[in-house]
């Protein structure tokens, strides 16, 4: 007796070729976005696809020498800076054949490296990595031979693309509004990075130097301080605790990811400290949840949504055959003032 359900037989591109009436060839040229291909194919190949409800199978692509598959690897999911990023790559590949695939690796270098080989092992065609904590080696070596580009961290190099954001001159405009506003005790939350990753010029450094610059541009060199945390919320609520808690407590904090400021103002909050009357708070990414009405923090935008278009677009470039050069493009940050800052009160301002 037959079954009652079969496995429906899957739409192959020599179906597509026969109900277009034109050659497989000519299918395969389309799906490519082949230079030459004419509008009207385009436009016979594409609606013939559609009404056959045609899918490319990604493992006879690989096979090909293509798969139309983009890795993106991330540390935290939690972090909505990173949904600012994913939204450019989406919106830069929305009209192409390629899917993206992300990978929430951790923060952990040997967590990230396994993501990335298996992003490698898939046969992915380029990947995007965001401020990656793997060894700057590996990351070298896996680029000569799949196209990449990494965004946040500022060491030049000639085998991948770089997006990153003026990390330097971002500090700079914050502790230069402080100080407008007359804080002199301003400290900043950094992420502690990986110590054995060998990147020279992380988005942190870069941040720490632009602020410890900044710092002693105005003079401020002795108030100078960093604390490490983790860019998530606890790790914020951790550094505020610390950093709220001690007897030199800071008028001002800065902190390099929105969310990691977040978890400062919880601190504050639990310590029964308001914002921005008894400490100012700024954050970094300028995130969607910083300019909720119950929120107003205060925060660098870095343009996440250009950076991961612009990762995007170079990330196909290099795809398809762009080896001549290496490119990195660097974002003007821009300070978005709202409620979390103040001048300090008068006795804490010294």
């Amino acid at each position: 007796m037959q079954q009652g359900s079969q496995r429906k037989k899957r739409v192959t591109i020599t179906d597509v070729a026969q109900h277009a009436g034109v050659s497989t060839a000519a299918v395969s040229k389309v799906m490519r976005n082949a230079y030459g291909v004419s509008a009207a194919m385009q436009e016979k190949v594409r609606a013939a696809m559609a009404e056959l409800d045609y899918r490319p199978h990604a493992a006879a692509r690989g096979m090909r020498g293509r798969t139309y598959t983009i890795g993106v690897l991330l540390d935290n999911i939690r972090n909505t800076f990173f949904s600012d990023i994913l939204d450019g790559v989406r919106d830069q590949l929305q009209n192409s054949e390629y899917t993206v695939l992300i990978g929430a690796a951790g923060f952990g270098a040997d967590a990230q490296s396994k993501t990335i080989q298996s992003m490698v092992d898939r046969q992915m065609d380029g990947l995007i990595l965001i401020a990656p904590g793997t060894p700057r080696a590996e990351i070298l070596s896996m680029a000569e031979a799949t196209p990449t580009v990494v965004i946040g961290h500022h060491d030049p190099s000639d085998l991948h693309d770089s997006v990153v954001d003026a990390d330097g001159t971002g500090a700079g405009l914050v502790v230069d509004h402080l100080h407008s506003l007359g804080h002199r005790n301003i400290t900043l939350v950094s992420s502690p990075g990986t110590r054995s990753s060998r990147w020279a010029l992380t988005p942190e450094i870069v941040l720490t130097n632009g602020y410890v610059e900044a710092m002693g541009r105005h003079g401020l060199t002795a108030e100078t301080r960093v604390c490490r945390a983790t860019y998530s919320d606890e790790g914020g609520y951790k550094a505020g605790m610390s950093l709220l808690n001690s007897e030199d407590r800071p008028t001002a904090v800065m902190a390099g990811a929105d969310v990691a400021a977040l978890g400062v103002w919880r601190a504050a909050h639990e310590l029964g400290l308001r914002v921005p009357e008894d400490v100012s708070i700024v954050g970094y990414n300028n995130t969607a949840v910083a300019d909720l009405a119950t929120v107003q923090l205060t925060s660098v935008d870095q343009a996440g949504h250009n950076m991961g278009a612009t990762a995007a677009r170079l990330l196909i470039e290099r795809v398809e055959g762009r080896r001549e050069h290496a490119v990195q493009t660097s974002m003007t940050p821009r300070l978005v003032v709202r409620d979390s800052t103040a001048s300090p009160r008068p006795e804490s301002s010294r």
